[in-house]
Formats: structure tokens, sequence, C-alpha cells
């Protein structure tokens, strides 16, 4: 599908509709289409890559078809055997502690696990201290306030964290997977930008792009929208290349 375009974000809202009674289709879907918006930023053929929170090895099939060197990191050891197995060369580990050298990788790559840990700048951190210099990072979220910020929970979440969580394991005898204080937290997009900012200025980073995922490209201007960017993003992108 065309960069940035309409079709694209209908095929992906299409998938995405599908998480919860067809994952394999979601998430394909969505790791073919990553791997597609990291070729626009890098070249992938034997570039090393590390994917945190890569599950059970749906983005290892789409980066390692792309030529790279893939290595996953889940902390969840339920996402590891997803499909029965422990897909691809992954191992459990902490966003918050890589199990990696410095500068070990050319690519750091993360979808969607930013807002399960309790400190996203220090994850974030991380991400950039195990990419070589000029290597590349990417850094995807879902802002809390935008209409998927409570997961499974949503739209409940504009009242609550804790209300919406208590609410779902009533309707449903059991507590939420993603379950507001302990394995889902509140990551803004503003709250990333100041983190952004800082390590700009800090010179450690040049920003190569930010940007709402799913958006088609006249649509790409609402992240730019402090108050705004937090419920119409959908879902937050930052790619950045190491400096020092």
């Amino acid at each position: 599908m065309p960069r940035g375009s309409l079709r694209r974000s209908v095929a992906l809202f299409r998938a995405f509709l599908v998480e919860q009674t067809d994952p394999d289709r979601f998430y394909s879907t969505l790791a073919v289409d990553s791997v597609a918006e990291v070729l626009r930023w890098t070249p992938l053929r034997g570039a090393s890559v590390v994917d945190i929170g890569g599950g059970p090895g749906y983005f290892a099939d789409a980066f390692e078809a792309a030529g790279a060197r893939y290595a996953g990191i889940e902390p969840d050891v339920g996402e590891l055997t997803a499909r029965g197995h422990v897909g691809g060369n992954a191992v459990r580990g902490s966003g918050l502690a890589l199990p990696l050298a410095d500068g070990a990788v050319d690519v750091a790559y993360s979808s969607n696990v930013l807002e399960h840990v309790p400190s996203p700048e220090r994850m974030a951190d991380e991400l950039l201290r195990v990419v070589r210099p000029g290597g590349l990072v990417v850094l995807s979220w879902t802002p809390w306030l935008s209409p998927w910020g409570g997961h499974e929970t949503a739209p409940w979440h504009y009242l609550g964290g804790r209300r919406a969580a208590d609410r779902y394991a009533a309707r449903h005898g059991r507590r939420p997977k993603n379950d507001f204080g302990r394995s889902l937290f509140a990551c803004s997009a503003g709250r990333m930008m100041r983190w952004l900012r800082a390590v700009e200025a800090d010179g450690a980073v040049e920003v190569v792009e930010v940007l709402p995922r799913y958006h088609p490209w006249w649509a790409k201007w609402v992240i730019r929208v402090p108050g705004l960017r937090e419920v119409l993003s959908w879902n937050a992108v930052l790619v950045l290349r190491r400096v020092t």
C-alpha cells in the first residue's frame, strides 16, 4: 500500500477491529506495515534489530523477511508463547533494563510497550543506550487519552483507569490483561515530547520524524498540536537517530 495513503489507514483500522477475535490477522498486518515504515528511514538488509515487546514472533517474521538480523526481548512469558512456541530469536527481559551492551544494535524498535511500563522515559533511554551512533530508534505507544488508551477497558478509562479496570473485572470475573497501575500506565504524548526535547537539547539524538502511526499523510499535523494529539493521534511514533 502507498505510504501514508488513506487505503493503508483503512486497512490497518479494519485489522485493528479484529485484534481480540483474530490476533493472527491483526499482528501479522501490523508487523508487515511496521517494517515497511522502518524501511522508509533505514535499510534493514544485514542490519541488527532489537525489538522490545516483540511478542510471539509476528515482528520477527517481518523483520527477518526484510533481511534483518533480529532479536526480540519480551517481558511477558504469555506473549512469548502466544502462538504455542517462542517465536524467532527471542528472550524474556525488561525494557527498563535491556540485557544488551551499549551501542550493540543498528535499530532499536518497540511497538506498543511504552504504556505498559511505569517509567517510559527510562525505557526510552534504554533504547537509545543500546543503539549505535548513527543507528535508529523507532518507538511507538498509545497515548492515555486516545480512544484506545485504556485498551480492553476503553472507553471507560476516560472516567479513570482504576475505575475502568474494576468495572472490567466486575463484568468478566477477572482482572483485565491491561490492568491500570499494574500492567498499564498513563503515558501521554506530551510527556514523551518533553523527554524528546531534553535528549535533543543534550545533542544525543537527531529527530527524524514524529507522527501519528496509522494516519494518512494529510492528517499527520495532529501530532504537532498539544492537547489535540492526546486524543486524535491514536498511536504516536518517535523516530530518532542517535548522534553520540
